[in-house]
């Protein structure tokens, strides 16, 4: 990756180096075993192992690999080389996962970037470390951080095309990483998501609300839709379960006829939403 992505979480100054990182100013932070980097200050985080514990990220790592999401992962590579455009003929585009989890989309995009012969400069980052050290190990080829979306350790313009899949909406930042005309894919569930779990979780089940957000300083160019159904055995229920926010505020008797069924099959759907930075 000739232009490094990461920029000095201390003081903004752009990071160098392919193992240790540093900035003009001093800073180094060291490379991690597994290949990634972490640029979260310690006054940053709230608690000593923000975001998923390891045990909730090997279950989410389990489930992917399954198999289970491989329309999202289809679509998202061809949104990818659909939108992605470098910011010259010749470079590699610089792409952006800002909450990249363990890597898995990153590695459909990858797979079918090198099948279409196209070059790609891949940085990700997420606020769990146990996520990015399974990232970093599965993709050596790519820059992988411990950062925050709100306070991201990227330089300013870094990116053609940044992916937020499922993680908070930090607008101001997607901004200020893209480069000028730089484009933005944002997932979010489609309505029939996950609608059957819903069923058994809660006696009122909900469809998710279809709506068009504006979002300042973004124009949308572009929208897909994807969706299908999956059978998830009992042993990968708790880990498709984990990974929605029902985990947090579902009732413990729902949870319990979750846990009791020997399978569920549930729709799957996604929304793929396109923006322009203006």
């Amino acid at each position: 990756m000739k232009c490094e992505p990461w920029q000095c979480p201390l003081c903004g100054g752009p990071l160098t180096g392919e193992r240790d990182l540093k900035c003009p100013s001093g800073h180094c932070f060291d490379r991690a075993k597994e290949g990634y980097w972490h640029l979260l200050p310690v006054q940053s985080m709230r608690t000593k192992a923000p975001g998923d514990s390891k045990e909730m990220v090997a279950a989410r790592r389990a489930f992917l690999n399954g198999g289970y999401y491989s329309i999202f992962g289809q679509a998202l590579g061809e949104l990818c080389l659909e939108y992605g455009q470098p910011a010259a003929p010749d470079a590699p585009l610089h792409l952006l996962d800002a909450g990249c989890g363990e890597g898995w989309y990153d590695r459909c995009i990858a797979g079918q970037f090198e099948a279409a012969e196209q070059p790609l400069a891949l940085a990700g980052f997420d606020i769990a470390k146990p996520a990015v050290r399974w990232a970093a190990k599965a993709l050596p080829a790519a820059r992988y951080a411990v950062a925050s979306s709100f306070a991201q350790p990227v330089r300013t313009g870094w990116a053609d095309l940044l992916l937020n899949c499922f993680s908070p909406f930090a607008r101001e930042e997607f901004l200020r990483v893209l480069r000028p005309g730089g484009r933005m894919i944002y997932v979010v569930p489609g309505a029939e998501h996950l609608y059957q779990m819903k069923a058994i979780l809660y006696d009122t089940p909900y469809k998710n609300p279809v709506q068009q957000v504006a979002y300042e300083g973004f124009r949308p160019i572009g929208e897909r839709e994807v969706s299908g159904t999956i059978t998830v055995p009992a042993a990968q229920l708790e880990a498709l379960f984990a990974m929605t926010p029902y985990y947090w505020k579902t009732p413990r008797d729902g949870a319990a006829r979750l846990a009791a069924l020997p399978e569920l099959t549930t729709d799957i759907a996604f929304r793929f939403l396109v923006f322009e930075k203006e």
